[in-house]
């Protein structure tokens, strides 16, 4: 099986790139080097597949037709013996989270059905949905998935219209549920909105012709794509085209089908009520995004501990929602969850790691924010060896901590200080930018008007300048 929606989409988003398609070659591999030539000179039409190799009765040949009729069928089943051991071979690898390998493997199934059972064969057709399905969640390349999932579009949807089996039917239904869902994911993950949950709505309409194949209409346990996943991609989809309400019932809905297969203490809960919540405060229905956000901590603590990354970023997630909420009440207990992340991030994860520093981030701008500022100054300064060494000395994140710490510095008065650092921001933005570079000029203009300011008397005091005070401070602040 594939990996599972949580942890697949988690995975695009951090990897998503559009590389050149490549068909990788084995160079050392004589029998498929054999089985590929062997496309060129024995490739069958569909239309003749069942005829050709498994011939019936009821017709005269000669004894060189029939030897002819068998030794295709022997060279045939090379070919046909290689693909089945391919496909084992993909989900072994899968199993072992082998995700290159396995979708070098689905390359070869391509290849293998091709020559099996000809290009315009639906069987095709599914191995080309199958490796579209494979760049999307093994390799995070929507690109590529797009274009081999439209490859199969055609031959699928024109063998779904003339097959009269049920068998071939539900594979080719099965087959199209996975090639929708994939161009739906792709489009999203490039947002666009619309076009994914355009293809999505077709593979819900096809999930439910295929249930409809089935006694008792009960999906199965079979397909790549689990309704679970489809339902969840549609609220995605439906978020992303701000259709709040129709996000959160398929949200909901997918809720109510993980209770009822794994429980309510599973981590595909936690990414879900992680969104709700976020549907939530785009409604403004803050009270109701806390409580979603205080389930999900909750399960992060029954499955990971207090001290795990998840349940630090379940934390963050919820001092958030206590902020947004805007009531005065939810600040105190906004500022517990804000050192309980970082706590946790710290002992799980060190001091000195991303997710750390953008959760101390998050802390020392709520601080900022709330007047807090010599709180949020000792803290800034006790995380800035750490910024030194994850993201180096010269780094945009290490300018930015010196900009706040300067603003900081000016907010109580310590006009020297504050130029000071300023000027250190301003060395590593020449750096990184240049001079000319909007940021390096807006730090330049900030530090010109301190430094007059500082000029126009020796005994500078905050009372002695207000209008000028002033102005910079509108510089800064802007």
């Amino acid at each position: 099986m594939f990996w599972s929606l949580s942890q697949s989409y988690s995975i695009l988003r951090k990897k998503m790139r559009a590389s050149p398609i490549r068909i990788p070659t084995v160079s050392n591999d004589t029998e498929w080097d054999f089985c590929f030539h062997l496309s060129q000179q024995t490739k069958i039409p569909a239309h003749q597949q069942t005829e050709e190799l498994y011939p019936t009765g009821g017709s005269e040949e000669s004894e060189e037709d029939t030897k002819a009729k068998e030794k295709t069928i022997d060279c045939m089943s090379l070919p046909r013996e290689k693909l089945v051991q391919s496909q084992k071979k993909t989900a072994q690898l899968i199993k072992e989270k082998m995700n290159t390998q396995a979708n070098q493997e689905l390359i070869r199934c391509v290849i293998l059905s091709r020559i099996t059972f000809g290009e315009e064969h639906w069987k095709c057709a599914q191995a080309l949905a199958s490796l579209a399905y494979g760049y999307l969640t093994l390799r995070g390349l929507p690109a590529q998935a797009k274009k081999h999932a439209e490859s199969a579009k055609n031959t699928l949807l024109t063998w779904k219209g003339k097959t009269t089996s049920d068998k071939e039917k539900k594979e080719i239904l099965g087959a199209l549920v996975m090639l929708y869902y994939t161009l739906g994911v792709a489009w999203l993950l490039q947002n666009h909105g619309r076009e994914a949950y355009f293809n999505l709505q077709k593979a819900e309409r096809n999930m439910k012709e295929l249930k409809e194949l089935y006694k008792g209409g009960v999906c199965p346990h079979g397909l790549q794509v689990s309704e679970k996943d489809l339902t969840v991609a549609l609220g995605r989809a439906s978020l992303a085209i701000h259709r709040l309400n129709l996000a959160l019932a398929y949200f909901e809905k997918a809720v109510g089908n993980i209770i009822a297969t794994k429980g309510d203490r599973t981590s595909d809960l936690v990414t879900l009520y992680e969104e709700m919540a976020q549907i939530e405060q785009l409604r403004r229905n803050h009270d109701q995004a806390i409580q979603y956000l205080q389930q999900a901590h909750s399960i992060c603590i029954s499955l990971f501990t207090e001290v795990s990354p998840q349940t630090a970023e379940a934390s963050v997630l919820l001092a958030k929602a206590y902020t947004m909420s805007g009531e005065a009440r939810h600040m105190d207990v906004a500022e517990i969850y804000f050192i309980k992340s970082i706590s946790a991030y710290q002992t799980a994860l060190g001091p000195e790691d991303c997710q750390t520093l953008m959760a101390i981030e998050d802390f020392y701008k709520w601080l900022i924010h709330n007047g807090k500022k010599e709180e949020a100054y000792r803290l800034i300064k006790c995380s800035l060896k750490s910024q030194d060494i994850s993201y180096g000395n010269c780094s945009e994140k290490v300018a930015e901590t010196y900009y706040n710490m300067g603003k900081i510095c000016f907010a109580k008065g310590d006009l020297r200080k504050a130029i000071r650092l300023l000027r250190k921001c301003l060395m590593i933005q020449v750096l990184l930018y240049g001079s000319e570079h909007s940021k390096s000029r807006g730090t330049k203009n900030v530090l010109t008007l301190l430094q007059r300011v500082s000029n126009s008397s020796s005994g500078w005091r905050r009372k002695a300048t207000p209008g000028r005070w002033d102005s910079v401070c509108k510089v800064i602040e802007a």
